[in-house]
């Protein structure tokens, strides 16, 4: 099932490259967890953390390098959360280039936690609703 999407354009910041010249492979990272961030931010979760004390905790993330990218320059990060279950959710994000070529693929898995009890718990019925909502991000 895949529900919800958005899309988020970021520049390239000079201070990314390494000694190679290119990208680096941290800084694809940082792409990832921008949209992610992002994500928590537009669905409610980071309110609803600060409020009750129970939101996403990243338990796993991979990534699949495919181009080196160049400054200066954009990237975009797609991303979808593609298969929620009963305590976690999984997003896939792509980054593009200004050549809209894919140079990463990422996949996370994130479960719903209590920060409080130190234990994971269901996904709450309204960030469920937002992540099957047929049509629903941008």
């Amino acid at each position: 099932m895949t529900a919800y999407s958005t899309s988020m354009r970021l520049r390239i910041d000079w201070s990314e490259l390494d000694s190679f010249g290119h990208v680096n492979n941290l800084a694809i990272l940082r792409y990832a967890q921008t949209a992610r961030l992002n994500y928590m931010e537009e669905t409610g979760m980071m309110r609803f953390h600060s409020e009750t004390g129970v939101g996403p905790v990243l338990a796993s993330t991979s990534c699949q390098f495919k181009k080196q990218l160049f400054y200066p320059g954009q990237v975009t990060v797609h991303s979808v959360v593609d298969h929620v279950k009963t305590t976690s959710f999984h997003m896939r994000h792509s980054v593009l280039n200004e050549e809209h070529e894919c140079i990463a693929e990422m996949h996370d898995v994130l479960v719903m936690f209590d920060y409080k009890k130190n234990t994971k718990l269901p996904i709450p019925g309204v960030f469920r609703e937002i992540m099957t909502a047929a049509g629903s991000g941008s």
